[in-house]
């Protein structure tokens, strides 16, 4: 065997090693974190596609993938650190992706804390500036918040059906400054906001002491529109 044909081999090997153990991937615009096959425990091969961090003081997030029967293939991906500390804000905000106008999707599964609150950053700066769409048991509401500076400020919401350890599927569509927001597959609400109208990345987010589960992490690049 020559070099050049040893080096296609290699070559061909560590791609296809790299499409054995890679579950998060991103194609023309696209993304899906796949739990199928993968470890359970903290810090996972997976894991390395995530910037972890909080918004407001306390502990950091506690994140691993945890085997949960009534997930779709079995795990999910939990955060489970119990920090009681007001307004405390972990999240999980996926790297190979940041977009403008994007559809992003989770199923979600509250199981236990003080606010029983969770959802979707959007268009994330920073620690302290993005959008949140969050759904609480507590109040029985789906809510777009903007943290802007560190605050969290609510711009827009809806009174919904949301139950502690029930799988809710949570989605917003973001086009230049209109969020559509549903739950279950079911339209909300739309609300305009104008603060952030540039690309962002989209990630895992959850509020204070809230253990949450997460499932079936999709987001999906929509075309450029002008700006409204």
């Amino acid at each position: 065997m020559n070099g050049w044909a040893r080096a296609l081999q290699a070559i061909s090997a560590a791609m296809l090693a790299a499409c054995m153990v890679a579950p998060a991937f991103a194609v023309d615009g696209k993304a899906s974190i796949d739990l199928e096959g993968y470890s359970i425990g903290v810090g996972v091969p997976f894991l390395d596609d995530f910037d972890f961090g909080v918004t407001g003081g306390g502990q950091a997030g506690q994140w691993s993938v945890v085997r949960d029967v009534t997930a779709i293939h079995g795990a999910a991906i939990e955060q489970s650190n119990t920090d009681s500390t007001e307004n405390r804000f972990s999240f999980a905000i996926y790297k190979p992706l940041s977009l403008k106008n994007l559809a992003a999707s989770i199923r979600l599964k509250l199981i236990n804390g003080t606010m029983q609150t969770a959802g979707i950053a959007f268009r994330f700066v920073n620690a302290d500036n993005y959008y949140v769409v969050s759904a609480s048991a507590l109040e029985e509401r789906i809510d777009v918040f903007r943290v802007l500076g560190g605050k969290m400020e609510r711009i827009g919401g809806a009174e919904a059906d949301v139950a502690l350890n029930h799988w809710h599927k949570l989605g917003v569509v973001a086009e230049a400054d209109q969020f559509t927001v549903s739950l279950d597959n079911a339209w909300l609400f739309t609300v305009r906001d104008r603060t952030f109208l540039t690309d962002g990345r989209v990630g895992l987010w959850t509020e204070e002491d809230n253990v949450t589960r997460f499932d079936q992490f999709e987001i999906k690049a929509l075309p450029w529109s002008e700006d409204r």
